[in-house]
């Protein structure tokens, strides 16, 4: 049995979702862990993490046509049984496309893999988070992508996997105009452990500015609702919800959010869940396991003191 993962760089480093599929990819079972990337230079990480070999692609910065003729063509040179796709932006645009061109099985967002009678079983939640479906993928390769913080890195100790250059067609009817970073500081809500969201109860978009001396005290990232995103009081990339991003940190905080079924369907498999509302209707409750009720105005302030003398100490 042989998996492959598709991992990504930031910085000459794996990213967390990476990290985290490589993880899984070696649970799965006996036999070989490969990887794709676009960087030799984390050869040594990607070991560590249980890869033995590192395909590396000659396509310089993310474009989805090249990088599916590369894939594919690793895929059937390693014979690759299982492909795995941490479930970032560039995941979840490349799993599909590659599964087409193979004729393959996808699961996507998954936070469950085992590999049982020469089938990918996969737990994948449904109806916006109300409910888990099983399934199984049969094609031979399987491919899935993985919810983010669903599956804990770990390192495994290996040595610096093998670097392997592929050459691909760079051909693609898309170009690459420009490429967009989180300000210096911001982590993405994607990979944080920790996120602070915030609400249409910040009434405006200079009181983000409560979330983030939180977040930034507390060493997490900033997230918000759809209503804030919407209202062009912070950017897109923050936002949490189906269209916008799931996530699964250990601890979440939502200030101000009355807990609309898309925000819930993004949010609802963090494992602490801590809501701040002046409305004890609100449905954000059903589903925290601390709630408080009150002004978050007076709150956050008071929590974001509490967190840097706890720091100090």
């Amino acid at each position: 049995m042989t998996v492959l993962v598709f991992t990504e760089t930031n910085d000459g480093k794996l990213k967390k979702a990476s990290r985290e599929a490589l993880t899984i990819g070696r649970k799965l079972g006996a036999g070989d862990v490969v990887a794709f990337a676009s960087d030799a230079s984390v050869a040594e990480e990607a070991g560590k993490f249980g890869a033995t070999k590192l395909y590396v692609t000659n396509v310089a910065g993310y474009l989805t046509e090249p990088y599916t003729a590369a894939l594919a063509q690793v895929i059937k040179d390693t014979q690759a049984n299982v492909v795995l796709f941490g479930g970032t932006s560039n995941g979840r645009d490349l799993a599909p496309r590659v599964a087409a061109r193979l004729d393959a099985g996808v699961a996507s967002d998954v936070d469950r893999l085992e590999w049982t009678d020469g089938k990918l079983r996969a737990r994948r939640p449904v109806y916006s988070g109300k409910a888990f479906a099983t399934v199984e993928v049969t094609s031979n390769p399987a491919i899935a992508t993985t919810r983010p913080n669903a599956f804990p890195a770990e390192e495994a100790g290996g040595g610096a996997a093998e670097v392997v250059n592929v050459s691909a067609d760079a051909t693609s009817r898309v170009k690459l105009v420009e490429t967009k970073v989180p300000e210096a500081g911001e982590l993405s809500i994607a990979e944080a452990d920790i996120i602070v969201s915030g609400g249409r109860g910040l009434k405006e978009a200079a009181n983000f500015s409560y979330i983030r001396d939180l977040a930034h005290a507390i060493g997490g990232a900033v997230g918000a609702s759809r209503a804030t995103v919407d209202a062009g009081w912070i950017d897109h990339q923050h936002q949490v919800g189906q269209t916008g991003r799931v996530v699964s940190p250990n601890v979440y905080i939502a200030a101000g959010v009355s807990g609309a079924i898309q925000h819930l369907a993004g949010m609802s498999s963090s494992k602490h869940i801590i809501a701040i509302n002046k409305d004890p209707e609100a449905p954000i409750f059903r589903v925290a396991d601390l709630g408080v009720v009150g002004d978050l105005f007076q709150i956050l302030p008071e929590l974001t003191e509490e967190v840097k003398k706890a720091k100090a100490h």
